[in-house]
């Protein structure tokens, strides 16, 4: 693999979970290898596209033979970090977090969710797939004596940065927030922002724009 210190742009970091579910799939029908050109026909992206993400990272294939589906999958693993478990928080267990307590749980993908938080006393002492909802008071102290990884915020937009704020102090690396609002974090705490309203504006455009030749 290349340089890790190297900068990577974020549209390839995009593109690098895709890859990994076509491999994913290959790999469950027991395809053993694949060539770029057969990539880009599955996926949507040129051969030349591809050939050029993974050389960022250092190639992993070899010339008249293709990419090996087992080595290639393994790769990408390690490149975006799911060769860990990661020990898991949710913050905020209405339908959304159930929701993805569930995903998390049922799919095993690696994300370990060991905490579950609420201040709905309804919530409160109901238990998903095993863990136990505890009240957000004691989210602080849980995160800092369990070593906790990612916090998964789905809260309301007024609490957001409340919660944020107190995983930071916890120590987590990552935030997943699902609020409607832009958190402010440290620069060395990763954060994915997933706006569902900011998508569903997305596809509403390509939609209106769908036969008008807009280059997405």
């Amino acid at each position: 693999m290349k340089d890790s210190n190297a900068k990577i742009s974020n549209a390839i970091v995009r593109r690098l979970p895709r890859y990994r579910r076509y491999l994913a799939e290959l790999k469950r029908q027991g395809v053993e290898k694949i060539s770029s050109n057969e990539l880009s026909s599955l996926i949507g992206y040129t051969a030349s596209q591809i050939r050029q993400d993974l050389n960022t990272f250092g190639g992993f294939g070899q010339q008249g033979y293709g990419y090996s589906v087992d080595y290639l999958y393994e790769e990408i693993n390690k490149i975006l970090g799911l060769d860990r478990e990661y020990k898991t928080v949710v913050v905020g267990v209405g339908n959304l977090g159930q929701a993805i307590t569930n995903y998390t749980y049922y799919y095993k993908i690696g994300f370990n969710i060991v905490g579950l938080f609420d201040v709905n006393p309804r919530l409160i002492g109901l238990q998903f797939n095993g863990v136990t909802v505890q009240d957000s008071a004691v989210l602080g102290d849980y995160v800092r004596d369990n070593d906790i990884d990612i916090g998964i915020i789905c809260v309301n937009r007024e609490h957001a940065q409340d919660v944020a704020d107190t995983l930071v102090e916890g120590g987590v690396e990552g935030i997943w927030n699902f609020a409607p609002v832009d958190l402010k974090i440290p620069e060395d705490v990763a954060i994915e922002n997933v706006h569902l309203s900011e998508s569903l504006h997305t596809l509403a455009f390509k939609i209106k724009n769908n036969s008008k030749n807009v280059e997405y």
